[in-house]
Parts: structure tokens; sequence; C-alpha cells
């Protein structure tokens, strides 16, 4: 079993999606061990404790630095001896010591097919804004460029004539729902290989 942190800091429809996963079974080797959030409150944080998860708060406006921000995300992380780490809708960029102590196990999802619109919270807006017939979602490994890391897994969303940021949103967040359990179940299977710039999934042995 490979015991999994999850950073949030909204909703956590993400969240809810591993929680499911977990608990239909299909998230096997991996194990939710941890949520963490940026906030005291959060609905994120709502259906962790529901679901019977620890949780931590890490809030950035408690320490004079982002580096002691970092060192105590870490340490939480440590604590409860996590392997692997999601970020899932986190609002806050992972410092130098978190990806230094979990290099290649730290997965992001991102509602976009990156490398378009990466970045920022406003990637439904800006495909609706730049006239995209198509865009989705996107898993990727976290590394210290926002939203460059390399590319795990994607699924497109078809953008229709009618569509707002709510509708599309929405077709996006039920790809991310069934994208993230499934890159998360690979990876702590040791399904994943980093080639260079490239993730390769590996056929079960």
């Amino acid at each position: 079993m490979r015991r999994v942190a999850v950073c949030v800091s909204g909703r956590g429809s993400n969240l809810q999606a591993l929680i499911d996963a977990e608990a239909a079974g299909t998230l096997l080797p991996a194990r939710l061990a941890l949520v963490l959030a940026d906030r005291s409150r959060c609905l994120a944080l709502d259906r962790a404790r529901a679901a019977g998860l620890p949780t931590v708060v890490v809030r950035v406006r408690d320490f004079d630095t982002r580096e002691e921000w970092d060192a105590a995300v870490l340490a939480a992380l440590r604590a409860a001896e996590v392997e692997l780490v999601v970020t899932a809708g986190f609002n806050r960029v992972l410092g130098p010591a978190v990806l230094a102590a979990f290099p290649g196990a730290i997965l992001n999802t991102h509602p976009a097919l990156l490398p378009s619109f990466p970045g920022g919270l406003h990637a439904v807006e800006d495909a609706l804004a730049h006239g995209v017939r198509i865009t989705g979602c996107t898993v990727h490994m976290v590394t210290d460029e926002v939203d460059d890391g390399p590319i795990v897994a994607q699924r497109a969303v078809e953008v229709r004539e009618d569509d707002d940021a709510d509708s599309l949103g929405t077709r996006i967040r039920v790809e991310e729902h069934r994208l993230l359990p499934e890159a998360l179940r690979l990876l702590a299977a040791g399904r994943l290989r980093l080639e260079g710039r490239r993730v390769r999934a590996l056929a079960p042995e």
C-alpha cells in the first residue's frame, strides 16, 4: 500500500473522486492517508472529515516566509508517512523542499489540455475566450515550473456552441474525476516510468 496525501483549497470534487475510488476498491495500491489544506474552511475539508480521513491545515499567512510554509507542509507530509502527493484544486505552488522530498511522486490535475492554458485559476474561461473547439483535462507530474511537468494522461472535451464556463467546467470535471484516480493508481503500482520529459505507462505484469 502506498500512502497518499491530497492537497486541497476548494470544493474538493477531485478529492471526492479519489475517496469514491478508494471506497470502490479501484484505487489500490494507493491509500488516502492525509488531506492537507491551505485554509481553515473549505468544502474539501468537510469531504475529508466525512470520509474519516486525517486532515491538517497549513496556512501561508501563519508563516513569515514561503520557505517556512514549505517546510511546514513537508513536516506534515512526513508526519503522515506519505509516499505520494496529489494536488487537486490546490491554489498554492509547492516549494523546493517538498519537490526534492517527493521526486516523481507528485501528481497535479489541471482543467485544460496542457501545454495550452497553463497556470492560474481560469483555464476554462481562457479556453472559451480563445475560441478553441476542443479542451479537456491533464494529469501531470509536478516540477518546479507551474503546469510544465511531464504529462501522465489527458482527456479531451468538446467545446459546444452554447457553452459557458459553468457548463464546460462541469463536463471537464467529469473527465478529471475519471482520469485522476486511474493516474494515481498507476503511479502507486509503479506502472509510470519517467523517460526524460515523457511518462510511459507500463503494462501490468
